[in-house]
């Protein structure tokens, strides 16, 4: 039987971990980049958890960490979206064990982050999706947006 809890600051490890395999998932490689981001990503995480603004949720197999899937709350000012609103909600480190996909783990954990939004009042809620993601972001009522990103070269 599966079971879904908020994850505290105690889970910091297991949400690193679904982070990095994640990222291993998505084609990313396994170098320095890799190994700095998780470094710095630990110290981060625990915070933002201990402030309440980072928000994750796990799903546990007999004890065991088999997916999670966490909700960022961000300020944000008021737009044409939520013209009242001064949060925006970015959900994240969406991650099932590759033995436990295609069972509505995914699902369940973003309808959490949904939920969280909606209790909240958070009206915007965006995510960066991976290939595999894309449908599933779409039947929850998510869409493609116009967004660019620049990003600097790292300077490590």
């Amino acid at each position: 039987m599966f079971e879904i809890r908020a994850a505290t600051v105690a889970d910091a490890a297991i949400i690193i971990a679904h982070r990095r395999a994640m990222f291993l998932d998505m084609g990313r490689p396994d170098d320095v980049d890799m190994e700095t981001m998780k470094r710095n990503f630990e110290p981060w995480v625990t915070r933002m958890i201990g402030e309440g603004k980072y928000l994750a949720w796990i799903t546990e197999d007999g004890g065991r960490p088999i997916a999670s899937a966490s909700l960022l709350i961000l300020d944000w000012p008021p737009n044409t979206h939520d013209p009242a609103g001064e949060h925006r909600g970015y959900v994240l480190n969406v991650f099932v064990d590759p033995e436990y996909r295609r069972r509505g783990l995914a699902r369940a954990l973003i309808e959490r982050c949904m939920d969280e939004a909606h209790r909240r009042r958070i009206r915007t809620v965006a995510l960066h999706s991976s290939d595999m993601g894309r449908a599933l972001y779409e039947a929850l009522g998510f869409s493609a947006t116009q967004e660019m990103q620049h990003v600097e070269p790292s300077g490590e």
